[in-house]
Order: C-alpha cells, then sequence, then structure tokens
C-alpha cells in the first residue's frame, strides 16, 4: 500500500510521520557513517553519540537529574516484572501493589517469586473500569516500594496523578503514556516503560532509576538481571537494540520540535475530548467502559449496543482505512489507540464515521 491508513493499534503502534521518513532517509547509509544505524557497532563513535543523544533528550523532556540513571534494556516490560523486585525488593522482601489491570496483574505474579506482595488496592471488582481513590490504599510503611500502573491499555484507563506514597519509594510501570505529559520525576523511585506504544518501535525498554535504588541490587543475582550493572556500562553491558534506541532518540527530538511535553499534553487532551464528547452525546449508542473521571488519553475503550454492531463496526471501519480498532480479545468491544503520534485529523475523520454509522446503523 502505497498510501497511510489510520493505525489505532494499541502495540506497536503509530510512529511520527516526520520520523519514519527520517529513518527511511537515512536507512541505507547513516549520514557520515557509511552504514545503515542497524549495521554499526554499539562501541563505535557513530552510535555513542546516537544513544547519549536519546538519553540527553529524555532527559530534557521530563527535567530528569543526574541523581538518576536512564537506562535502555530489552525484554519488554514484562521483563521489568521480574527485574523490579529482584533488585528493589531486598532485603525486607515485601512490596505493595495497586492493581488496576491485566498487566499489574502480570508484574504481582513476577514479584510473587521473590517477596511478598501487599494487594495495596484493585478495581478487580469492577472488571477494572475505574482506578482506586487514595483513600482505598491500604499501605504498609515497611515495604520496599509501591508499584501501580499508571495506563491501562485494555480496560481504558489512567492515574490523573501520582498515589501518595509518603517515603516508601515509587515505581510506575508507565508503558503506554510514557511522554503523554510532563512529570515529575522527582516522585518516583523508578518507571519504566516498553517503547512500542508511545516511544518508539518494539524491542527496548527505558528504566529511569534513581541512583540511591541501585545500592540496593545484589552483586548475587545474575548479571544480566542487575540494574547497578547496566548502570555502570551505560546500557552498553551488552549489545543494545540499537535500531529501536535511535528511533526512540527521534522520537524525542520529534518531541522536544513539537514545543516539549507540555504541548503534547494539551494537544491529547484535544484529541481525546473530541472522541469522548462525542460519545457522551451518542445517546448511549457509544458507551465508554472505563469511569468517566477515570478515562485513559491514550486508550478510549467503548461499546456498541449488540456484538453483532461491533462486528460490523470494525469491518466497515478496516474498509474505510481504520485500522486496529477492535478491542482486546479478553474483553471485546471497540477500543482506539491515540499515542502522541496518532494524527487530531484521524481522530476527527473516526468521528465522522462513527457518526454515519450510527445514522446507518
Amino acid at each position: 500500500m502505497s498510501n497511510r491508513i489510520y493505525n489505532f493499534s494499541a502495540g506497536p503502534a503509530v510512529l511520527p510521520e516526520e520520523v519514519l521518513k527520517e529513518a527511511q532517509e537515512h536507512l541505507y547509509s547513516f549520514p557520515g557513517a557509511g552504514m545503515s544505524v542497524m549495521e554499526m557497532s554499539h562501541r563505535s563513535k557513530a552510535y555513542d553519540k546516537i544513544i547519549k543523544t536519546a538519553e540527553k533528550d529524555i532527559r530534557t523532556l521530563l527535567d530528569i537529574g543526574d541523581d538518576y540513571s536512564v537506562l535502555f534494556l530489552q525484554g519488554g516490560a514484562t521483563f521489568q516484572f521480574s527485574m523490579v523486585p529482584l533488585n528493589l525488593m531486598p532485603p525486607k522482601n515485601k512490596a505493595d501493589y495497586i492493581v488496576t489491570g491485566s498487566w499489574s496483574k502480570k508484574a504481582v505474579t513476577e514479584a510473587k517469586r521473590v517477596g511478598a506482595v501487599n494487594i495495596a488496592a484493585t478495581s478487580q471488582e469492577t472488571n477494572f473500569s475505574r482506578i482506586p481513590k487514595q483513600d482505598e490504599l491500604k499501605l504498609d510503611p515497611g515495604a520496599s516500594y509501591v508499584h501501580f500502573t499508571s495506563n491501562n491499555t485494555i480496560f481504558g484507563t489512567q492515574f490523573k496523578s501520582e498515589p501518595e506514597v509518603g517515603d516508601v519509594p515509587l515505581v510506575c510501570d508507565a508503558s503506554s503514556d510514557i511522554l503523554h505529559k510532563k512529570i515529575d520525576i522527582n516522585k518516583y523511585g523508578l518507571v519504566y516503560a516498553g517503547s512500542q506504544k508511545n516511544m518508539g518501535p518494539a524491542g527496548a525498554t527505558l528504566v529511569i532509576v534513581k541512583k540511591s535504588l541501585l545500592e540496593r541490587s545484589s552483586d548475587e543475582l545474575h548479571t544480566y538481571l542487575n540494574y547497578k550493572v547496566h548502570a555502570e556500562a551505560d546500557s552498553l553491558y551488552n549489545t543494545p537494540p540499537s535500531f529501536a534506541i535511535y528511533i526512540i532518540g527521534l522520537v524525542a527530538k520529534w518531541l522536544i520540535n513539537k514545543g516539549g511535553l507540555d504541548a503534547m499534553y494539551a494537544l491529547n487532551l484535544e484529541k481525546a475530548n473530541l472522541l469522548y464528547n462525542y460519545m457522551d452525546e451518542s445517546d448511549g449508542y457509544y458507551t465508554g467502559t472505563a469511569a468517566k473521571e477515570d478515562r485513559s488519553l491514550m486508550n478510549v475503550t467503548l461499546r456498541l449496543p449488540s456484538e453483532e454492531l461491533e462486528q460490523k463496526f470494525i469491518s466497515e471501519s478496516a474498509a474505510k482505512g481504520f485500522s486496529g480498532l477492535k478491542g482486546h480479545r479478553s474483553v471485546g468491544g471497540l477500543r482506539a489507540s491515540i499515542y502522541n503520534a496518532f494524527p487530531k485529523k484521524g481522530v476527527e475523520d473516526l468521528v465522522e464515521f462513527m457518526k454515519d454509522f450510527k445514522s446507518n446503523n
């Protein structure tokens, strides 16, 4: 296909067209290198500049100070479900987890292999349609850390602000909303995010960790599982996911050129409001599955009056160039993922399609 369609996939997801075109232009021969980034030695001067520039721009976007390490690792966020407790849970061997969806449940499963897990709060009783309130949290002041998932791709909910956890380090899986707005990184002990939803292609994982927490990483850990090892090697202990990191760097530069994360957040609010406002005005034809106050700006989940209509919607929308609108297999329905790179025009066109579909059905 020569023309691009609207990609509403939850991940791997849409990337900025400007980034794709720059990568395409330099795919065969990176300027000054005479080879593709995919062919470069990760020890070369050319690649050293690429990875250091990517780190610098991530630090700029999130105002990350020198008291934090920025790591580019492999294995996706799923690998971090294990690395986080292996590194941070000792010596107390207990941690608090806030469970708001499938991914946080999976994180709990891995943490339990390391130590005791206290479920500080969960919204499972409402099929994860909401985010637990602050006064619902049953926190252990002696926990090694508190873990939460900032955005839930499957159920369409999102924390609007960080849970307050006192002096206990806060750990966040931010895979599906990383860089969608400015956060105060100093509130966190560790933030991790798989790149393939809102930051780049699949293959790389960003980990931002407070350096003081690296002292918890035991020398008894398997070498690759040790955050301290990766921090001391500047993410180059082994061959990194070099091309994925290169694209993350281009995305970071694109965000800076767009005005930074405050400008991106304003655009994300605008896009999400276009879709949610029409849903709310549709007289119950399009029904959101998430509590209004907890709706995600990244993943809009909804139902139609019947599963037959949902299947028809998916089929007809695909024929019109709208891809990836089928809800996650575990919950059904529809889902529109409108990450940073998704164009506002695509949301406007989807709303027009939804109006026509409702009129015709």
